[in-house]
């Protein structure tokens, strides 16, 4: 999952959704100097990875892009699928998304001096760009892909991966559905983390 599911994923503690989002940033045993909560992110983060990864849903969702991303396929698909989770957003929890980023940011902005070197680095412009809320739109989509072509190894095909989103919409989409339920109960299941307490009554 990318950003805006793992956020989503940790709850109410600003302790564990700063874990979660720097997730990928701590390698190894480096979350040991972190506090209690931080590290219970981090570790949740590197189990919503594992199980995300091994599920057979993500793995079909991959094979649509595996001719042009190969090895990447999994990072299109986190991306595609927190679009879905920012566009469904109504279906998963009660608060608004605009004021649900906006506080995220403050969490970051006031919790800066813990995060990882790397994530101090892009912070200011995954900000200025309102990177959270601009997965609600196949054009935030597109400017997320082209960003992280210029600054990681990920391949420069960003005008297939939209072309193949356009192109299979409602596939996609009814593959996220169909997991991301799954992994909401994973969490709540295995990992102490209240989150259906948020959902709305549509959802339910």
């Amino acid at each position: 999952m990318n950003f805006l599911a793992h956020i989503y994923l940790s709850g109410e503690s600003d302790e564990v959704k700063i874990g979660n989002f720097i997730g990928d940033y701590v390698k190894g045993r480096n979350y040991e100097q972190y506090p209690d909560l931080v590290r219970k992110g981090i570790y949740l983060h590197r189990r919503i990875d594992s199980f995300t990864d091994s599920h057979y849903i993500v793995c079909q969702s991959k094979m649509h892009l595996k001719k042009r991303f190969r090895r990447y396929s999994g990072v299109i698909v986190d991306i595609f699928y927190d679009h879905f989770l920012a566009s469904e957003w109504s279906l998963f929890s009660k608060h608004p998304l605009p004021q649900y980023v906006v506080q995220m940011y403050e969490i970051l902005v006031n919790n800066y001096f813990m995060l990882p070197k790397e994530i101090k680095v892009f912070l200011p412009f995954f900000i200025i760009n309102n990177w959270l809320e601009s997965y609600t739109s196949i054009e935030g989509i597109e400017g997320v892909l082209r960003r992280m072509t210029k600054r990681t190894s990920l391949p420069n095909e960003t005008t297939f991966a939209i072309s193949e989103l356009r192109g299979n919409y409602n596939l996609f989409r009814d593959e996220f559905m169909e997991y991301f339920p799954q992994l909401i109960d994973y969490v709540e299941e295995n990992h102490c983390i209240g989150i259906k307490t948020f959902h709305s009554p549509k959802y339910l």
